[in-house]
């Protein structure tokens, strides 16, 4: 069927922030879909809370809303837009939800908006877990035992009928949050209360567990005509019990037998036509019991999903963008696959290779917190990878991970291992951890035979036999010694995954020398196509990964070759905001007549989409996997500054002429402190006093000459990794223990003299800036904003909240921090972007810190200013002038406009109870929202309705603060009892609001004291907001259970005065103005007007 011409405009809501459980597939998606709607001719309206997306760039969409994903918002947009309809598959969990408020609400029928893709009743069906048993069961498939419940007493009831244990699973969730497993009764009421507090309908289903069961998932579509294609099947390492999030998962699935897929395949379809998803891709779950392979069907997904995004990196099927044409009444037969050119979308995919997706997590960021992994999805990241064996495409994800892993063996990392007994390692791999792969191999390896091992932890036989293999073949390397090795010798370890480091680890020799040697055996690796039809028909799309075979299938090039460094898995520090700036490079570079070559191993972006750059390859970031597609491509430049800290850590291993932009050398002279130090000296740049050391008596001794408080930061980290405060001896004692042991950042590369820690007086009260820039080869530099902090300095600036233009610093202060960065830039002899990182106290500036490489902060910085930064460091650094760019008008004049845009961050804690939500020196958060409107205060509320933490405009304020908060805290009172609102404190802050004329309804007991505590007052219901600055130094445990309990009951939480303060200031504007929308392409042409009467 041809596409409707019914319809002309169509709104897609996207996912709104990074979150654990739901990345940057979605914004993958929805760029893909965005594309191909424009392409078909509709007008295309989007709403997303999200400024690091592709997808929230003004080219992407016809009217493209930086907006709160809530009812209100959607429904201004609506009124305002007028779309004929809505397509609510494309934004993960955030737009499937927000469609039903809507249906509920009966928006859409108010503004006739049709629902495409998946109708209300079709994701009622699949989401209501009561209603999805029943649809199944109707249709003849097996569903677990269970029963559903509203209540805690219909949940006991439900236990009664079907016993423990049990797994809860709650409606309308994303990523398992709120699901949980129990085995006793206590246990069961815990996991039950909290499920019914995740679900938004409050509704839960129990179900009796089939934990050991295998777990399986089939990518499936169907178009309007019933036609329905399995796209990929995907087996998850990890048994049930695991959310699949956090298992390693293989495609195609490994150990099913052809009568088992085959009915595998007919539920999938038999579940697609039964929920009703008319057309679009959904993600189905089963689990096969191992012995007997009885089938029950767990859940589907009945919109594009985490694994759609593997399934479609996997296979080289765009399921995002054929979703979205089969919205519009195309069928699977009409529309052309782009890889072959010759065959339809209903062709079936099929893989010659194995494909492993590997999550990355980050319990180090969040002490306290079990590392167990369950039913609730708590990795950050992932990588995938790709070979022609499972331990090859194994061995690749491990070592594209970057937590210090060169593979599966073969690293320091496994001497912990190697301390092990044999029973206690065994008890360990029993229970499902990130490290869980590495302890089967490990007891594989020591001879623990495989029935025991798969005994223990219900891993599949067939995976320990491969990863047996493994183990086998690092032995045999061992004996052989590197001397001895043939080609052939050379050929199979490769085959099987082992890296040039890994060989050079178990041999004790270099990296270089393995090398060397397997070169000269004349062992190099070949480049095979991703080409969705198993070598069936020929592939025009160069999607390429490495094979150690004998054809290579790289296509031979004239024009001159560009290499972007992806930035790998998404990991807290390191997110989407550095893939954006790889995707602009390969656009602007690709638009400059450059070929353009990605290399990356993250499945979730945009940057790995096959048609996103001219040639793309799915490699680990390592310094062989990068030299050897050097090698193939020989490329005239490689990009190293725009992906984070993973391509910068690489630009030492590759030849100096080949790096585009700012040398090695300069980069070094930002991070080496000593040289950083004598730098500032020379251009007469004042920097807080500090110095470096190796060691706890040389970290003692600057802090003595120094006077505490001082921040320490170990270099050469992104995102905070590893920093503190520290306000006494003790406690520098205890945090360079910390450094120097064998933590996650011992993995990483720990203390040494090229690598030491850094300490430096910390500026108390002082106002952090940030300062986005690019330099070209002529000297000119050109700024791109000066962001205001709203948090002090001491929080991590990826966990504060800034604003631009900075609200509360003078004119000559700006001028000040803006000639700074044009001296530092020409000192280092930039070439690119760079960032630098300032505090400013009174009038004095001081900086912090500045590195030459795009920040997290660029995606920002070009919304809110209209100057498209990522573009234009990608020209500078193979090249261009600032002024040539200028004439071309890549370069355009910031926006000239009233309005204020501020830039949250949002946090996991929720994933994470176990963990003090208090924010410091290193980053915690996941992802970000921007609140753009005409008034900071209006801007900054929109920003905190976006991060998830809407502020109360009625009701109870609960305050606690530290001493140095105390005066802001004061004006914050102020400012929220003027808005009506009550104040509860504890003696210390009550009495200095009272004393300054500020009404304190209730003096909270402190905990353990007599009276009702502040965390009876907040579980009790009585509290709306939680104003908690944790105190400096001494005892923090009443501090920490207050921060629990308002994490626990989801109520917001603002841990600095100064947010309280803008929080205030934000109430009011928002009481005062109605709720506007406006689109960014409106405020990249320049809104003038502030309402009158608005705060500053």
């Amino acid at each position: 069927m041809p596409r409707r011409d019914d319809i002309a405009s169509i709104l897609l809501i996207g996912s709104g922030p990074i979150v654990i459980g739901q990345a940057c597939e979605f914004d993958y998606s929805g760029t893909q879909a965005c594309r191909v709607l424009r392409d078909d001719g509709y007008r295309v309206v989007l709403v997303n809370s999200n400024p690091a997306t592709i997808m929230t760039d003004p080219d992407f969409a016809d009217a493209t809303y930086v907006e709160p994903l809530r009812l209100d918002v959607l429904e201004a947009v609506i009124a305002r837009e007028r779309p004929d309809a809505l397509l609510p598959t494309l934004g993960g969990q955030t737009a499937l939800n927000l469609a039903m408020e809507l249906v509920e609400a009966g928006v859409l029928e108010e503004y006739g908006v049709e629902l495409i893709g998946a109708d209300a009743e079709a994701i009622a069906t699949a989401e209501d877990r009561g209603r999805f048993k029943e649809a199944m069961q109707e249709i003849g498939l097996s569903v677990p035992l269970s029963g559903i419940a509203h209540t805690m007493d219909e949940a006991r009831r439900v236990i009664d009928g079907i016993g423990l244990p049990v797994v809860i699973r709650p409606a309308y969730i994303l990523g398992g949050r709120g699901t949980g497993m129990a085995a006793t009764t206590a246990g069961f009421e815990t996991v039950a209360a909290a499920g019914l507090e995740a679900s938004p309908i409050s509704e839960i289903l129990i179900e009796k567990s089939i934990a050991g069961w295998k777990e399986y998932e089939l990518e499936v579509m169907r178009d309007v005509a019933d036609n329905c294609v399995v796209i990929c099947s995907i087996e998850n390492l990890d048994p049930m019990g695991v959310h699949t999030g956090d298992s390693i998962t293989v495609a195609p699935a490994q150990t099913l037998s052809d009568v088992e897929y085959q009915e595998m395949r007919d539920a999938a379809f038999a579940c697609l036509r039964r929920v009703g998803v008319e057309t679009g891709g959904s993600n189905v779950q089963f689990a096969v019991h191992p012995e007997t392979g009885e089938q029950v069907i767990i859940e589907m997904n009945p919109r594009v999903s985490r694994s759609s995004a593997l399934a479609s990196k996997a296979t080289g099927f765009p399921i995002a963008k054929i979703a979205a044409k089969l919205a519009v009444g195309y069928t699977l037969d009409e529309i052309p696959n782009d890889i072959t050119e010759k065959t339809p979308a209903a062709f079936e995919p099929t893989i010659d290779y194995v494909v492993t997706k590997v999550p990355r997590w980050a319990f180090e960021k969040f002490p306290g917190t079990s590392g167990v992994l369950g039913t609730s999805m708590q990795s950050v990241g992932e990588v995938m990878a790709i070979g022609r064996t499972f331990p090859e495409s194994l061995q690749k994800g491990m070592r594209s991970l970057e937590n210090g892993r060169l593979g599966l063996n073969g690293d320091p990392a496994e001497a912990v291992l190697d301390e092990m007994g044999d029973d206690a390692l065994l008890a360990a791999a029993a229970v499902p951890t990130p490290g869980r792969v590495t302890q089967l191999e490990a007891l594989l390896r020591r001879g623990v035979p495989l029935e025991v091992v798969h005994e223990a932890t219900k891993v599949d036989p067939w995976f320990l036999d491969q990863i047996l293999s493994i183990s086998e073949e690092r032995l045999h390397l061992e004996d052989l010694g590197l001397d001895a090795m043939g080609r052939g010798d050379w050929r199979r370890a490769k085959r099987l995954g082992f890296a040039d480091a890994q060989l050079a680890y178990i041999w004790g020799r270099e990296a270089d020398e393995v090398r060397v040697a397997r070169e000269a055996a004349g062992v190099r690796p070949t480049y095979k196509t991703v080409d969705t039809c198993g070598a069936e028909f020929a592939a025009e799309t160069p999607y390429h990964y490495s094979a150690w075979e004998d054809e290579d299938e790289v296509r031979p090039s004239d024009r001159p070759k560009v290499m972007i460094l992806g930035s790998g898995p998404n990991r807290i520090g390191q997110g989407i905001e550095f893939d954006y700036c790889c995707v602009h490079a390969s656009f602007a570079l690709r638009d400059a007549g450059f070929e353009t070559i990605m290399v990356n191993c993250n499945p979730e972006t945009v940057s790995t989409d096959y048609d996103t750059s001219d040639r793309l390859y799915f490699e680990p970031l390592t310094a062989e996997d990068v030299a050897n597609v050097i090698d193939a491509e020989q490329p005239v430049g490689v990009i190293v500054s725009l992906g984070g800290q993973t391509p910068l850590n690489l630009a030492s291993t590759l030849p100096p002429d080949l790096i585009a932009g700012t040398s090695p050398h300069s980069i070094d002279l930002a991070e080496d402190r000593e040289q950083w130090n004598a730098l500032c000296a020379e251009m007469r740049i004042s920097q807080p006093p500090g110095g470096t050391a190796v060691d706890t008596a040389g970290a003692l001794a600057i802090a003595g000459d120094i006077g505490y408080p001082v921040l320490v930061r170990p270099s050469y980290v992104l995102g905070g990794r590893g920093m503190e405060i520290v306000y006494d001896d003790a406690q520098m004692m205890r945090a360079m223990a910390e450094l120097s042991g064998f933590g996650s950042l011992g993995i990483e590369g720990g203390l040494s003299a090229e690598r030491p820690v850094l300490v430096d007086r910390f500026l108390e009260d002082a106002t952090e800036v940030d300062v986005d820039a690019i330099r070209d080869h002529t000297g000119e530099v050109v700024i791109g904003a000066v962001m205001e902090h709203v948090e002090e300095a001491g929080v991590h600036s990826g966990d504060s909240a800034c604003v631009i233009p900075p609200p509360h610093l003078s004119a000559a202060v700006v001028g000040r921090i803006e000639d700074h960065t044009r001296t530092i830039a020409a000192a280092l002899d930039v070439r690119g972007p760079i960032n630098v990182q300032y505090a400013v106290k009174g009038d004095e500036v001081y900086v912090i810190e500045a590195n030459p490489r795009a920040s997290r902060t660029v995606p920002f910085v070009a919304k809110a200013t209209g100057v498209p930064l990522a573009k234009v460091a990608s020209r500078v650094m193979m090249g261009a002038t600032l002024a040539g760019l200028r004439a071309e008008g890549l370069l355009r004049e910031r926006v000239a406009g009233d309005h204020v845009a501020v830039k949250e961050a949002v946090l996991p804690f929720d994933r994470f109870p176990e963990a003090d939500p208090v924010l410091g020196p290193e980053m915690r958060s996941t992802g970000e929202v921007m609140g753009i409107d005409m008034t900071t205060g209006l801007a900054f509320t929109k920003s905190q309705i976006s991060a998830g933490g809407a502020l109360p405009d009625s009701g109870t304020v609960f305050m606690s603060l530290a001493d140095r908060d105390k005066a802001v805290g004061l004006e914050a009172a102020r400012g929220l009892v003027d808005l009506g609102l009550e104040i509860v404190a504890t003696s210390g802050t009550a009495d200095h609001l009272v004393a300054n004329g500020v009404p304190v309804s209730t003096v909270v007991a402190k905990l353990g004291e007599d009276g009702t505590d502040a965390v009876e007052l907040i579980r009790s219901g009585a509290v709306q907001m939680v104003v908690n600055s944790p105190r400096g130094r001494g005892p923090r445990a009443d501090g920490e259970h207050i921060r629990a309990a308002a994490g626990a009951e989801g109520i917001p939480l603002l841990t600095t005065a100064n947010a309280a303060l803008a929080a205030a200031r934000g109430l009011a504007d928002w009481r005062r103005f109605p709720l506007a929308v406006r689109t960014l392409q409106e405020y990249h042409e320049g809104v003038v007007a502030v309402p009158e009467g608005a705060l500053p």
